[in-house]
């Protein structure tokens, strides 16, 4: 029978201290299992610089002052694309997956049984791959600016508060699909399901600037569409991200959140 988030919890006689180095040795382990795996590594890793290098290196007139960008070059506009990439990449098709396969073959349910609980392996994927997005993220961010000479974040606290945002809305959001599925190639379907139409909002293939009327307006109300924006605010603009933006990301957050501690099953 299937038991909800609230079951799990750390045993009364397991001190704080013991509670921490196992969530630390757990989080070792799964890393280790993570760096293992060549096609999340790559997708985390590598694909959001590498398809801003093809884009960058290929793509006439991507380096190219763009009127309609304000004389920016569509490059200088990409970099929070890219990021919004990695992080979506992760949080959409990398964790779900590991957590539906893990609930499948019952190591979830084993864990329960110990004192090392299921919820020192969620905190533990969870660690993880919030540093491969992160990781990624500097990646490209590195790559934008060393080999196509794109400017340094003009508001670098702005772009750290939407990458925060960013990155705990897509994870609520990852987080239910993992709830909802049954096992892991569930999981890896309904991912991509979710995946794809958000890289358009983000404006993988159409900029945000560049992106007809209607479709930005819906784009402002979807994680990756608010997350690219806010980001582009304190990349490109040098701003702080806009309050509609930093609200849509909150949002996302707070009924992601709600809806996967609802639905969550260890079983």
């Amino acid at each position: 029978m299937s038991t909800t988030a609230s079951g799990p919890h750390f045993p009364a006689s397991a001190p704080a201290a013991w509670r921490r180095r196992a969530v630390v040795k757990i989080t070792m382990a799964e890393a280790k299992i993570m760096l293992r795996d060549v096609a999340a590594v790559f997708f985390a890793f590598v694909f959001p610089a590498l398809l801003l290098i093809a884009l960058g290196a290929g793509m006439p007139g991507f380096q190219d002052e763009a009127e309609e960008l304000g004389g920016l070059r569509p490059v200088d506009v990409y970099g929070p694309v890219v990021i919004g990439l990695a992080i979506a990449t992760t949080a959409f098709t990398v964790l779900p997956a590991y957590l539906a396969l893990y609930r499948e073959t019952g190591v979830l349910r084993r864990l329960a049984v110990t004192p090392a609980s299921p919820a020192m392996l969620l905190a533990g994927q969870l660690v993880v791959n919030v540093l491969l997005a992160t990781i990624g993220s500097i990646i490209a961010l590195l790559a934008a600016v060393v080999l196509f000479d794109v400017e340094l974040p003009g508001n670098p606290a702005g772009l750290a508060l939407a990458f925060v945002l960013s990155t705990v809305a897509s994870f609520s959001l990852g987080l239910v699909i993992a709830a909802v599925a049954k096992n892991g190639r569930v999981a890896s379907g309904i991912g991509m399901v979710v995946y794809f139409p958000m890289l358009f909002f983000a404006g993988v293939w159409t900029p945000g600037d560049t992106m007809p009327d209607g479709a930005r307006a819906v784009a402002d109300f979807t994680p990756l569409g608010a997350a690219t924006e806010a980001m582009a605010d304190a990349w490109v603009h040098g701003d702080w991200p806009s309050t509609l933006h930093l609200l849509v990301l909150a949002g996302w957050a707070v009924v992601g959140g709600f809806a996967a501690a609802r639905l969550f099953r260890w079983e």
